[in-house]
């Protein structure tokens, strides 16, 4: 619940202190209709993304790695299928870029160039202090050995394909 707190502030609080910096920073961005436009649609094809990469992961989630009878989203299995044979966070590399996709929604130049990549610099120290901390402390040795052979994200095409591939529902 924590988790989704600090999601919801990351979000509104960029959007609030973004249109607020764009005030002085960007005087006159907001009477730009083609920047909006263009903001706009990059924005929705980002989500559009962020959906799918969201879709796949938790169905990889949700296929692989529950044992017996566990509450959604909260595996305890360590899952190291599909995507997750290529990297340790695939679900966390469509998320780092939530930020980025609401600051081309609402066109503010101070959120795209200033506030959303600090945004995923927080959220990578975020995977990197808890999330790996408490996959450690679920999984133990077997996280450590996963740790060693798989890195964080992976960008390269066959990686990248295996994000996007559909995964069917249990």
């Amino acid at each position: 619940m924590a988790r989704i707190f600090v999601w919801i502030i990351m979000i509104f609080g960029g959007v609030a202190l973004g249109l607020y910096l764009d005030g002085f920073l960007f005087t006159n961005i907001h009477k730009n209709i083609l920047f909006h436009s263009l903001s706009f649609v990059i924005g929705f094809l980002l989500i559009l993304l962020l959906i799918r990469i969201s879709k796949n992961t938790g169905r990889t989630l949700a296929k692989y790695g529950r044992k017996g009878d566990v509450k959604r989203m909260y595996p305890n299995v360590l899952v190291n299928q599909g995507v997750y044979k290529y990297m340790r966070h695939p679900m966390h590399l469509g998320l780092l870029f939530l930020p980025l996709s609401f600051a081309f929604l609402i066109g503010s130049p101070s959120f795209i160039l200033f506030i959303a990549p600090a945004e995923m610099v927080i959220m990578l120290l975020l995977i990197k202090f808890f999330e790996e901390s408490e996959a450690i402390k679920k999984f133990d040795k077997q996280y450590i050995e996963y740790k060693k052979q798989v890195p964080w994200f992976c960008f390269k095409i066959h990686c990248l394909k295996e994000l996007f591939k559909d995964v069917p529902k249990n």
